[in-house]
């Protein structure tokens, strides 16, 4: 049986949660994912997790929202496959992933191209283009 220490992390690395994701959710290296593949690692993590303040938290000051919305009751998330990760520069990358989850019965597939800037050191998460598929 896992323990808190012990479950594995959603994002896929087969590490532990607080020895992945989990410590960039708060602790010590709170905010400091060393790049933009690991900043949406943690960010997918934290969506599983409903961790709603990491995820504004993370998200660019230019393009962050008021205020995200919970996990719709039921919704299961089922995995993320990184497909790609390019930086453009010392401050700019993209991310491309695909998360699987399942709600009501019904499988989803997000598929994503994510944009991340860093700033004063830390990555944050801008905007990103979506298509959604079943």
């Amino acid at each position: 049986m896992d323990t808190p220490d012990t479950l594995p992390c959603p994002c896929g690395s087969g590490r532990p949660l607080p020895a992945c994701c989990g410590r960039y959710h708060a602790g010590e290296l709170a905010g400091q994912a060393p790049d933009a593949e690991a900043l949406m690692r943690s960010r997918y993590s934290a969506f599983v997790l409903d961790r709603l303040d990491y995820l504004l938290a993370s998200w660019h000051p230019d393009t962050r929202p008021a205020s995200i919305e919970p996990n719709e009751p039921g919704l299961r998330w089922l995995g993320l496959e990184v497909k790609r990760h390019q930086r453009q520069d010392a401050d700019h990358a993209t991310v491309e992933f695909v998360a699987r989850s399942k709600l009501g019965g019904r499988a989803h597939r997000l598929h994503e191209v994510s944009r991340f800037e860093r700033i004063d050191g830390r990555w944050y998460y801008l905007d990103g283009d979506l298509s959604r598929s079943r």
